[in-house]
């Protein structure tokens, strides 16, 4: 799909700021996944706070300033989201994933919020349509930083739990509980994977996109995807199923690299 229209659709609503530095798509349109459900998901970077006015509603987030101004509108059968990101907060949550911070305090559960990791996840995978060498320069950033070596790590703190957890429900004979404990720790193991490969992103409709465009050596698409839809879950004996799925689980925290 040619985004070129983009800036053009923006600047015609005014949602284009004078002092823009960078326009790009993200999401599912940018990676060539959307659906005729999609949206255009959009985030613009500007040099000052964009305010938007009545058109904007605010999403807040732990930086200064303190939210981001956030526009949706439909158009050409479509809906469209644009969020405004003030180019001193994109440096606030580079200092988050420093490598500094990161040796200094390796806690990693609320080091970001969700709109902060989703911004930098979609960066690696955005379409730029405007303002291209701020993306690449941010991009060489984001590389060279430790954001991967704290989702990692964090998807492996996640996935011990959740093994520990399937394991002693499992003992204790609460088979279902221990079921949908082991789903869970192998839905945070592949994504941990897969962060190990940079393709980021939480949401389970695109964990099989982003493993067959990640295409790791450690399982083959046919060995996750069988997991991944229980195929040799068998009721009359849900143990082995659950032993076999946390003895994967643990393969994968031992092989994927922080």
């Amino acid at each position: 799909m040619n985004f070129e229209h983009c800036p053009e659709v923006l600047n015609d609503r005014d949602l284009l700021p004078d002092d823009t530095l960078s326009v790009f798509v993200v999401g599912s349109m940018a990676r060539g996944w959307a659906n005729d459900a999609s949206d255009i998901d959009l985030v613009v970077v500007t040099g000052e706070r964009f305010e938007g006015g009545e058109k904007a509603f605010s999403l807040d987030v732990p930086l200064r300033p303190g939210s981001l101004p956030t526009v949706a509108f439909d158009h050409d059968g479509r809906r469209w989201e644009i969020r405004y990101w003030q180019d001193s907060q994109v440096d606030q949550v580079f200092e988050k994933v420093g490598w500094d911070a990161f040796e200094a305090d390796r806690k990693v559960g609320d080091r970001l919020v969700e709109a902060e990791q989703l911004f930098l996840e979609r960066l690696v995978s955005c379409v730029p349509v405007r303002g291209a060498d701020w993306v690449a320069d941010r991009r060489e950033q984001l590389s060279g930083s430790a954001f991967r070596s704290l989702l990692v790590m964090q998807g492996l703190t996640k996935v011990d739990a959740k093994t520990r957890t399937a394991l002693a429900q499992l003992a204790a004979g609460d088979v279902e509980s221990a079921t949908l404990s082991a789903r869970d720790a192998f839905g945070w193991a592949m994504d941990t994977l897969l962060h190990g490969h940079d393709e980021h992103g939480a949401l389970v409709k695109w964990r099989a996109r982003r493993f067959r465009a990640a295409g790791p050596d450690l399982l083959t698409f046919d060995e996750y995807w069988a997991v991944e839809t229980m195929r040799d879950y068998d009721p009359a004996d849900p143990g082995d199923w659950i032993r076999r799925v946390v003895a994967l689980c643990k393969k994968v925290s031992m092989e994927v690299e922080i």
